[in-house]
């Protein structure tokens, strides 16, 4: 373990710094920066002796962190990334986004602030990226078996990753021009510097993953000649679309999705486009939806330099700690302050959409009242409406489910009752050699989940190819979070 006295000695929590706002806010360079390396040690060596390490189940990967925990404290870095790379194949990312729920799950949460884990973890990647340490793993013999991975994001990626390095011959499809999926599309760049993903991409193609960019398999390329050409098929295409707000005034123009808005300014981040075509300049915004996605859009517009940004949630302003109904070792809802949140616009809770107003065929603003709760449902409460002006009205509501793009009708494939695609305990779609994981079959989840399950389902295949495997498979499919609903 680490210092047998260090939570006992040093007692607050220390998290990685940050620029300073005014700073930040003049371009997209990541927030985030380096920890000094005695903070680091003495964050790490709070990690206690905890006898039942609860933080390996709230972690879906089963990161050894005790064990990296004390690598840290005793300044052996090497020997603490090499433990956190045995579980995980991309901690750059993980440190990044994930929400920490091994933090949830920490003991020393239960009367202290949890351990600062996820910037252990975050440190360690960026002292792999340091070292170069991204060394290419190319396999000692191939097998023969070709496999298509559909969709490049975090379970696709490492689903491939797993199967290359056993010998398999894997071709990723990615229907946008550059593979990563929402990593490269969807998440802000003061998130998650896309140089970092492209350092990995470089691995990947090193050790023999092909990638197939531009490809939109079920239109360009039907799921059915996929089946054809390749001996197994994992469909890893996330959960595309997005949740709507059919209330009056949808059609108005000024009126998109969170996902379309930020694709369209990393595109421009990215110099892939000259301007944006969904500008927040000079503008009153409006986000509906008080989650990551409408977090990065709070700070996609400040960049922008919108004239207001104003954010709306349905539901209770969380609790600022754990409450009774989430007792420890749960993944309680918080209230939380990201880095955008730091950095301007209103937030505003128990407030539900009545309509958009408009003005020749424009936006003009969001008619909003006060949230009421009847017989469980959420609804808007007569008589406590009021109008938000807003030039630009951001859907940040969650997604439903997969793209079918071809899915049912070409293949076959079943969905389950709440979109997803349907799939057995071993990954497998029930359609011969085709196998699906991440949130294309859980439903919209969390980048661990979506890592852990890309491990999972390539284990998964190479057992049904091969009959037998040595690759780990950290969850099953009917694996949940630590967490109460």
């Amino acid at each position: 373990m680490a210092d047998p006295r260090g939570f006992l000695n040093i007692r607050h929590r220390e998290t990685q710094p940050r620029r300073p706002v005014p700073l930040r806010l003049l371009d997209y360079r990541e927030v985030s920066e380096r920890q000094r390396a005695g903070t680091l040690q003495a964050q790490a060596s709070r990690c206690m002796d905890c006898g039942v390490p609860f933080c390996h189940q709230g972690c879906p990967l089963g990161n050894l962190i005790p064990e990296f925990n004390d690598l840290v404290y005793r300044q052996r870095m090497d020997e603490a990334a090499d433990r956190l790379l045995q579980t995980n194949n991309f901690p750059e990312l993980t440190g990044r986004l994930c929400p920490a729920p091994c933090e949830a799950a920490c003991v020393l949460g239960i009367n202290q602030p949890a351990v600062t884990i996820k910037q252990v973890e975050a440190e360690l990647a960026g002292h792999l990226l340091d070292a170069g340490a991204f060394t290419p793993q190319p396999p000692a013999r191939h097998t023969g078996a070709r496999i298509a991975v559909v969709g490049s994001g975090p379970a696709g990626l490492a689903a491939a990753q797993q199967l290359t390095r056993v010998g398999h011959t894997v071709v990723v499809f990615e229907r946008d021009e550059a593979p990563g999926g929402l990593l490269r599309f969807g998440i802000p760049d003061f998130k998650l510097d896309k140089r970092v993903l492209e350092r990995r991409l470089e691995q990947l193609r090193a050790e023999g993953t092909i990638f197939r960019t531009g490809v939109n398999i079920g239109v360009d390329v039907g799921w059915d000649e996929l089946r054809r050409d390749y001996d197994a098929v994992i469909i890893a295409i996330g959960a595309g679309v997005p949740r709507d707000l059919p209330v009056p005034g949808r059609e108005l123009d000024g009126v998109h999705f969170a996902m379309q808005y930020l694709t369209d300014s990393n595109r421009v981040v990215s110099q892939a486009r000259r301007s944006p075509r969904i500008d927040a300049r000079g503008k009153h915004v409006v986000i509906l939806g008080g989650g990551d996605t409408g977090a990065d859009c709070l700070g996609t517009a400040l960049r922008q330099q919108a004239a207001s940004v104003t954010t709306l949630a349905i539901g209770q302003q969380p609790p600022a700690e754990r409450g009774p109904g989430h007792p420890w070792p749960t993944v309680p809802p918080l209230f939380e302050v990201q880095s955008s949140h730091e950095e301007g616009g209103q937030r505003s809770y128990l407030a539900s959409t009545v309509r958009f107003n408009g003005r020749q065929g424009r936006v003009i603003g969001v008619t909003v009242a006060e949230t009421e709760f009847v017989a469980g449902s959420r609804l808007p409460k007569p008589g406590t409406e009021k109008l938000i002006k807003a030039d630009l009205v951001l859907l940040a509501l969650g997604f439903t489910g997969p793209e079918k793009a071809g899915l049912d009708e070409q293949v076959s494939i079943d969905f389950d009752n709440l979109g997803n695609v349907a799939r057995d305990g071993y990954y497998h779609t029930g359609a011969d050699n085709v196998f699906a994981a991440g949130d294309a079959g859980r439903g919209q989840s969390l980048i661990v989940w979506a890592i852990a399950e890309g491990r999972s389902v390539a284990a998964a295949v190479d057992r049904h190819l091969q009959g037998h495997t040595m690759l780990p498979a950290p969850v099953a499919p009917t694996d949940r979070a630590i967490s109460i609903m």
